[in-house]
């Protein structure tokens, strides 16, 4: 059977261990939580955690808000607050949107809580102790005015790789290039404009080179083939690369003091503080913590984004170590960056989709941003979100696939075998319903195995292609024309109990296999099939019996409703018209009619600013070519919206245009048009447009064509 070798490693699965701990990245409570947070660590983490506890596995799941560091007081600056004040608001918020993602953490906790002092300070206290720390006097930038040494953030100046004037000392925001505060020029302190001076200043140091040696027996010789290919690589990297001691204290008034008699005005440096947050919050939510962190049967893994690697790979496992009496990290799966649009998300800039927003815009529609962000999940490299995206997969794959079968065999089942589960003949089945039974149990493993190593995406796959399976075994034996008289059916009333016995008890699988990442869709189908939260339980997947023959079941509900153009046209109106220029201090959602403009032509039409620089590279990818309309009209009930048809020399192409309020369609005919040509294919009000045309204001507000110069050939580049 070619289940056997694939089921084994579900018996397998942790097999070494008695229990798992799962964490996920602290974020830091200087802001909301972004899709691309949810993307990167916090659902790809939820999902393991349901499947574990689906397995019956004793788990605990462990978060918290990273209260500590530069980026709160930056924050509390921008807004005239203290950092306490900021952190209190956004860990609130963080910890509200997490619950409305159904995000399951066990506890959600802050680094700010007196439970964590006391950790992180007494963790410091063994290393120092331990002689482990190097005590060093180096020069720091010091504002003398405010009397406070300067981090990294508090100092800007020119950049010294574009000229920017406005980078900050560890990196420019304008052409993304990493920094210290002594390569910057013309440096200034951002607290009070002051030029700064060099000051003497005394910090603790981790000697991490002193681990190099373990850290690439442990990782480079023993992780190669556990690890994600981007997280090993990376660590690979930076041991090659060598290690250097590390700073683990900083001179600031916010944050874990240090703990010692002699280290007043100084602070734990928060890649020290924070990690050691998991420890804390695992302390707040049982005593009994040290079962999870002390024992070599537990199975730890980290869940991060990219940019968290080396903290939770080679510094904090090297803490770890240097302290003893804790279990080292399993896995880190780390995913990449999740782009909005096209474009890297920006805080600074409020290029983001903002997940209390969503939820908002978008009530009772969890699963479907789940759904979206798991199947387009950035697991093996940077992927992109798109609103267009996020309405397809909607409507082709959870209304058109898996809502649809569901909601089929239920009315088929109501209609055609009284509303109960009918039986089963097994002496009428054919090859058919032998492979889709086959189907069925193979997907349980196949996913399963696929939540082990990591790999959601493919998991996820996996039960919308077993609802695709059903859908088309549905469709082939259509029980529908064997039912099309009441004598047609009795003749084939136990060919149709097979058909819908099978549909049933597949759907009943259906809400096993997506529990882990849909819950509250699975719950719903619980309730429709009046069965108990028991039957999620992994050890029936695969499962033929878990509806009992002649149990009645409720009448179809909708899983998921289809979303609009309208709508996800809204939230692309919304993300831009929010947007604002690199460096703005600007709110978390500016309101539209706060967009900076300039007045335009003899005090027409506004200009907006300037989008961000691109550069040459940016520009070429751009395919600008000339093209001719040849026909024109009307999109049905959108009064915006023009269908063309466009030759482009080589092909003609369909393009779906908003200038239905500006041109009538029989006066455009003929016209010569500039088409970016290799823009990606989107569906407007059911249309596919392939391409887009470029068109301008007049000072009346009217749009006008960017043309081609007359009697260029069509299909030519502009350039």
């Amino acid at each position: 059977m070619r289940l056997s070798g694939v089921q084994q490693s579900n018996f397998d699965f942790m097999k070494h261990y008695k229990r798992a701990l799962v964490t996920a990245a602290l974020p830091y409570a200087n802001g909301p939580v972004h899709i691309g947070h949810l993307a990167g660590c916090y659902l790809p983490a939820d999902i393991y955690v349901r499947y574990l506890r689906a397995c019956k596995k004793d788990v605990k799941f462990v978060c918290g808000s990273d209260e500590h560091g530069v980026p709160i007081t930056i924050r509390a600056m921008k807004e005239g607050v203290t950092p306490q004040e900021v952190v209190d608001k956004y860990h609130n918020l963080m910890k509200e949107s997490f619950a409305g993602m159904d995000i399951s953490f066990d506890i959600y906790s802050r680094t700010s809580s007196a439970v964590h002092r006391e950790t992180a300070q007494a963790f410091f206290k063994t290393l120092y102790e331990k002689d482990v720390f190097q005590l060093k006097e180096t020069e720091q930038y010091y504002d003398e005015s405010k009397e406070m040494f300067l981090a990294d953030r508090y100092i800007t100046g020119t950049c010294p790789v574009c000229g920017h004037d406005g980078a900050y000392g560890d990196q420019c925001e304008k052409c993304g290039s990493s920094l210290s505060p002594e390569q910057l020029l013309n440096p200034r302190s951002a607290l009070s404009s002051a030029i700064p001076v060099k000051k003497v200043t005394k910090h603790w140091y981790f000697p991490l080179d002193q681990y190099e040696h373990w850290l690439r027996e442990w990782i480079v010789e023993g992780k190669k083939d556990e690890w994600k290919s981007n997280v090993y690589g990376q660590c690979k990297s930076w041991i090659d690369n060598g290690l250097f001691p590390r700073a683990m204290t900083r001179d600031s008034n916010w944050g874990v003091p240090v703990p010692l008699p002699d280290a007043k005005g100084k602070v734990l440096y928060v890649w020290f503080d924070a990690p050691i947050g998991y420890i804390s919050a695992t302390k707040e939510l049982t005593n009994m913590w040290s079962d999870y962190w002390c024992n070599d049967d537990t199975k730890l893994v980290h869940f991060i984004g990219k940019d968290n690697i080396v903290f939770h790979c080679i510094i904090f496992p090297a803490m770890l170590k240097a302290h003893g009496g804790f279990v080292l990290p399993d896995n880190v799966p780390a995913n990449e960056f999740l782009n909005i649009e096209g474009e890297k998300v920006s805080t600074s800039r409020n290029w983001a989709v903002w997940v209390h927003e969503y939820l908002k815009d978008f009530p009772g529609q969890q699963d479907v941003m789940r759904y979206v962000l798991c199947a387009n999940a950035p697991e093996a490299k940077d992927n992109d979100f798109t609103w267009q995206d996020f309405r397809d997969r909607n409507n082709s794959e959870l209304v058109a696939v898996f809502g649809n079968f569901v909601n089929r065999a239920f009315v088929l089942m109501h209609k055609l075998c009284g509303g109960r589960v009918p039986p089963l003949h097994k002496e009428l089945l054919d090859d058919a319903d032998r492979q889709l039974i086959e189907d069925i149990r193979f997907a349980a493993v196949k996913v399963g195995e696929s939540i082990e190593n990591y790999k959601f995406r493919d998991g996820l796959f996996d039960v919308i292609d077993l609802a695709r399976k059903a859908n088309k075994y549905m469709q082939d034996k259509a029980p529908w024309t064997m039912a099309k008289t009441p004598e047609l059916q009795a003749e084939n009333q136990k060919l149709i109990d097979n058909c819908l016995h099978i549909c049933l008890q597949l759907t009943a699988n259906l809400s096993i296999l997506i529990n882990p990442f849909l819950p509250q869709t699975a719950m719903k189908m619980c309730g429709m099939m009046k069965v108990v939260e028991r039957m999620l339980d992994w050890e029936n997947a695969g499962k033929m019996e878990l509806l009992k023959v002649g149990y009645p079941l409720k009448a179809p509900e909708l899983l998921f409703r289809k979303i609009e153009d309208t709508e996800v046209a809204d939230q692309v109106e919304k993300l831009r018209a929010n947007a604002t220029a690199p460096n703005q201090n600007n709110a978390v959602s500016m309101p539209k009619n706060t967009d900076p403009v300039t007045a335009g032509p003899a005090g027409g039409i506004t200009v907006p600013m300037p989008k961000p620089e691109i550069t040459i590279d940016d520009f070429v990818k751009t395919d600008l070519r000339v093209g001719t309309i040849l026909r024109a009209e009307k999109v049905e009930k959108a009064d915006k919206l023009l269908k063309l048809e466009i030759d482009l020399g080589y092909e003609k192409r369909t393009v779906v245009s908003g200038i239905a309020l500006h041109f009538k369609p029989e006066d455009i005919i003929g016209q010569q048009v500039t088409v970016v040509a290799n823009l990606a294919p989107r569906k407007l009000r059911g249309i596919e447009s392939h391409g887009m045309i470029l068109m301008a204001q007049n000072p009346d507000g009217k749009l006008i064509f960017v043309a081609p110069v007359p009697g260029s050939a069509n299909g030519v580049e502009v350039r």
